[in-house]
């Protein structure tokens, strides 16, 4: 068995991974790259093996650095299944239209400005590639094995977000177990990774191996903010990511009213992909820690905006309220228009639950800037600027160090990627040191032979 490393290697996006056994080739996750210019560019680039060659794919989640060139493969010749938990694919039934749609405005705005090398300017790929690539969609249960040529494959529960999994795949003679991106133990709606069992070699992600999570409670942490906006009489606007985020958010503002740390005051989700994701949670008992009592009073804490006209009106009305709104960087979305409206008055709050990357609105609002550009115009920013990391939805470096401790017997070998270099590196000593596990961080491009 041929392992190849053909994305997130050296970074902590563009997860792709390529298992080959005889003839048969399987790719593990297909992620669009993101972030920075000189990341994105490699999403241009052919992909290092011939789509069309592809026997299957497996997907451990819907998130976009995971999933978001499925279309591109199959506009070029991949005909295969795309494997995952039905969780996943209906996650993916909204991202990767969604995404589509991006990469379609991208190329419209670059060529009504006129600003692209390319005449016309064209999307990374459309809405049509990405409605075909569903149509490969296969579900596969937590538990159930499934084949692809010699190669079996099972998934088990990875946390994080809805239907991700990690992934054992075997070809007879030895194992590889792709752990995803794991979730917290600790986490407030999922439920904690499955133990890694016996695997022969690992592959382990380390977003957070150089660090670990507060250990400040996310429910009363949340509370104080809120009142101290509502001691102004003010909003709090919280910029969220639409899958994970905003629904642990509804589970805060919940357990915050009916604990009465904070007086009761209207909630409103305004983000059309936030409200489909949570009326996908809702439906989703048992693929997280809620009941289904629970999870509908979780949910109905919130009024979901749809329209544009009611996200318009309720732009323009001023009460003590809290609005969760996309997107979680403050990049583009509904969130911009409350921004305008907010950002300028003093009594208001804007809370950016997490990590922030460089260069984007949310970032700029988090180094104090005295104003923000929203659709070619400056608006000050007066309000109160907040951020807290306590609702990650990734394990820590105690929590990645756990699962991997947790083997049944030392691996042959681990591969640790989706990782920047110092966090990569970083869980890489770790392992040798704690564990004696012979660990490397691979280059990218880089194949293996796991005999």
């Amino acid at each position: 068995m041929k392992l190849s490393f053909l994305g997130a290697a050296g970074t902590v996006t563009g997860s792709k991974y390529l298992i080959e056994s005889g003839s048969t080739r399987v790719l593990v996750d297909c992620g669009l790259y993101q972030g920075v210019k000189a990341l994105r560019e490699r999403n241009w680039k052919a992909l290092e093996t011939d789509p069309a060659s592809i026997d299957a794919v497996l997907l451990t989640h819907a998130h976009i650095d995971h999933s978001g060139l499925l279309p591109l493969i199959v506009r070029d010749g991949f005909r295969g299944p795309i494997h995952s938990t039905r969780p996943t694919r209906q996650l993916a039934e909204l991202l990767l239209p969604d995404a589509a749609h991006l990469q379609e405005e991208d190329a419209s705005y670059a060529n009504r400005r006129g600003f692209s090398k390319h005449r016309p300017a064209l999307p990374l790929y459309t809405r049509a590639d990405a409605e075909a690539a569903l149509e490969q969609f296969r579900e596969i249960g937590f538990g159930a094995e499934g084949r692809v040529g010699p190669l079996r494959f099972r998934m088990q529960p990875a946390g994080h977000i809805l239907g991700a999994a990690s992934i054992e795949v075997r070809d007879g003679e030895r194992s590889v177990l792709f752990s995803g991106d794991l979730g917290r133990s600790d986490d407030l709606l999922m439920w904690p990774p499955e133990s890694p069992g016996s695997p022969d070699y690992l592959v382990v992600e380390s977003t957070y191996g150089d660090r670990n999570h507060s250990d400040e409670d996310p429910i009363t942490t949340l509370a104080g903010v809120l009142n101290e906006t509502l001691e102004r009489r003010g909003v709090l606007l919280i910029p969220s990511f639409a899958v994970g985020r905003a629904q642990t958010l509804l589970y805060c503002l919940h357990e915050i009213f009916e604990r009465g740390l904070a007086p009761r005051v209207p909630v409103y989700v305004n983000s059309p992909m936030a409200t489909s994701v949570t009326e996908l949670f809702r439906e989703s008992a048992g693929y997280h820690r809620l009941d289904e009592e629970h999870c509908h009073e979780v949910c109905s804490v919130a009024r979901f905006v749809r329209s544009v006209a009611e996200s318009r009106e309720l732009a323009a009305r001023f009460e003590p309220m809290v609005i969760v709104s996309a997107s979680g960087m403050a990049s583009g979305g509904r969130v911009l228009h409350h921004l305008k409206v907010l950002a300028p008055d003093e009594r208001n709050t804007i809370l950016l639950p997490g990590f922030q990357a460089p260069g984007t609105r949310g970032d700029a609002l988090v180094r104090g800037v005295e104003t923000i550009k929203i659709h070619g115009e400056r608006y000050p920013v007066r309000a109160r600027v907040r951020q807290i990391d306590v609702l990650s939805a990734h394990a820590d470096q105690h929590g990645l160090l756990d699962w991997i401790g947790r083997c049944g017997r030392p691996p042959r070998r681990v591969f640790v990627t989706h990782g920047e270099p110092v966090p990569a590196d970083t869980i890489r000593q770790l392992v040798g040191e704690r564990f004696g596990y012979a660990a490397r961080v691979p280059a990218l491009g880089e194949s293996v032979v796991l005999d």
